[in-house]
């Protein structure tokens, strides 16, 4: 880590990190520090554009469209896709942690804290994948990806509360709605340890999402916005109103989702 004890500054550190397990280590490294008092919100240089975080030379970004099917679950093969489009995932969601951290200053500490600590599990629960991968034969980088959640993340770079609206509450809670169906895929497949990290992911997520909602609601007070019109105003606006449903209305009403904004989804679109 950098010489200096600006949380900023060491939070760019890990962020733009390429390799994957050194991102993983200097995050955990990073809440440890910060939850032992030993950085400070001195802001020092204006947060930088990221156009691409770190990240390594593998996997091969595609258009969604260009990427292998992963319903083949009784193979090792099938499985390992699976469960790397989900590694992708999570190591995306520690860079976007790591940027919520690093790009939205003069925010309450508790902010800063809530984002570490979604930071550190984005990053265990890519570990604990990886590993799984390892087990099939397979790591991180053996097949192709996307790159649609940093799009998101720049997309919303200007502005916290347009950033709380649209990934935790948008992005990573479209994982509460399809995560119970995979976990009992991988079930029937009889792969019940990826079934079970999967059921660890679920758990943590629906609190990723409730710091979002925090947050995203912290910010509305701010600025005398009601939060569901808002909310569903940006979905409109940065989404065009595109929405993947079914919903999960237990994990989503689990991670703040109130019930306006479930009343709304009940009939959407």
């Amino acid at each position: 880590m950098p010489m200096t004890t600006s949380l900023f500054e060491h939070t760019l550190s890990a962020l733009l990190s390429t390799d994957p397990e050194a991102k993983c280590a200097l995050t955990s490294s990073l809440r440890e520090q910060w939850l032992a008092g030993n950085l400070t919100l001195a802001e020092g240089p204006a947060p930088r554009e990221i156009p691409i975080p770190g990240r390594p030379e593998k996997p091969l970004l595609v258009h969604p469209r260009e990427l292998p099917k992963r319903n083949k679950l009784q193979t090792a093969e099938g499985r390992a896709c699976l469960l790397h489009a989900l590694a992708h995932i999570e190591f995306n969601a520690i860079n976007l942690a790591l940027d919520a951290v690093y790009r939205f200053r003069d925010l309450p500490t508790d902010y800063y804290s809530d984002w570490l600590g979604v930071a550190a599990e984005e990053a265990y629960h890519f570990q604990l994948l990886q590993g799984h991968l390892h087990t099939l034969g397979f790591a991180y980088g053996d097949f192709a990806a996307h790159n649609g959640l940093w799009e998101m993340a720049i997309d919303t770079a200007h502005d916290a509360l347009i950033r709380m609206a649209l990934v935790p509450r948008v992005l990573e809670a479209r994982g509460l709605d399809v995560t119970p169906a995979l976990i009992q895929k991988l079930e029937s497949a009889n792969d019940h340890a990826a079934a079970d990290i999967l059921r660890i992911i679920r758990r943590d997520e629906i609190g990723h999402v409730a710091v979002g909602t925090r947050w995203y609601r912290h910010l509305c007070q701010t600025r005398d916005l009601d939060p569901a019109t808002t909310f569903f105003e940006l979905v409109e606006r940065y989404l065009k109103g595109k929405l993947k449903g079914p919903f999960n209305f237990p994990d989503r009403i689990a991670a703040g989702f109130d019930a306006e904004e479930i009343q709304r989804l009940e009939h959407w679109p």
